[in-house]
């Protein structure tokens, strides 16, 4: 099992820290969320909350994650990054492959992709594009990012992208993983047939064991189930070592926490000091991660 810490709604000024602090804690990597902006009005709900309420994240702060991720690389040397999820479709795959090759090269390969679709209309609206066809652009922009990190020339012919044969340069020495975020069946279809993993929000234990147990029968539909694939996700039971080893039996690669007594999900300012923030990640570390490695 790989533990992740999530770097998620804090002040600005503290993703350097907590970066310095969870890599010295032991944590393997770092996920960042990604949220663009929030409307006035909006009758979008949030499907990862009880009542699909999503008026908490009004007042909280998102850096835009591939700077954020490129501060805490820049003060780190061994743990890993991943966006969990930018919202692909919202952006052009040219200028996004630019931003992930470049982020793959400066950081040593420390980064993966984590993407999705976002389940908000608004989003498209915002950036002057259709919700309709959204999975659709969601695979071309996959297939264009896959084709532009390799390094050679490349030209991609698809419903709504034309790319003639362009070559990025710097290019990563070596493969970016995609992980694909969500729980509807599209995209966990989606993430078998071309994934290097899955990323889950908040899944109730039985639940994740059905997800884990459809992804397999995927995977192997696909004709990809000897190859490497991640299983991220984080819930009650990554709290206890015990729970971790529920989470590993399932075929979770990846779970995290060390989150501090905040929660996001909270309508209220985040008041937590930098110092307790990093004193929760240590007692973690401790607690659980230390347990678990044995």
């Amino acid at each position: 099992m790989k533990f992740t810490a999530s770097v998620a709604m804090v002040d600005p000024s503290f993703y350097a820290p907590l970066a310095r602090a969870a890599e010295e804690a032991g944590y393997d990597g770092i996920s960042v969320p990604d949220s663009i902006c929030y409307p006035r009005e909006s009758e979008s709900r949030y499907p990862y909350t009880p009542d699909g309420s999503r008026e908490f994240l009004e007042n909280k702060p998102f850096v835009e994650p591939m700077v954020a991720i490129a501060t805490m690389a820049a003060v780190t040397e061994r743990i890993g990054f991943y966006t969990s999820v930018t919202k692909l479709p919202i952006r052009h795959p040219v200028i996004f492959a630019k931003e992930v090759t470049s982020l793959a090269v400066i950081t040593g390969n420390r980064f993966h992709l984590g993407v999705g679709t976002s389940p908000w209309p608004d989003d498209y609206e915002v950036v002057g594009l259709p919700w309709e066809g959204r999975s659709r652009r969601f695979d071309e922009c996959i297939a264009i990012i896959r084709g532009l990190a390799g390094g050679d020339y490349f030209e991609y012919h698809g419903r709504f992208y034309e790319v003639p044969p362009i070559k990025l340069n710097p290019a990563p020495s070596g493969p970016v993983k995609i992980l694909v975020g969500g729980h509807s069946k599209a995209l966990l279809r989606r993430a078998a047939a071309f994934g290097d993993g899955w990323i889950g929000a908040g899944m109730a234990f039985d639940e994740l064991a059905r997800v884990t147990a459809r992804l397999r029968e995927l995977r192997l539909e696909c004709g990809r189930g000897e190859l490497p694939f991640e299983i991220h996700a984080t819930g009650a039971e990554s709290f206890t070592a015990d729970g971790v080893r529920r989470l590993a039996e399932l075929g979770v690669t990846h779970t995290g926490g060390g989150f501090g007594r905040f929660s996001g999900y909270q309508h209220e300012r985040d008041t937590e000091t930098l110092q307790e923030k990093v004193d929760a990640l240590r007692r973690y570390a401790d607690e659980v991660i230390a347990e678990v490695r044995g």
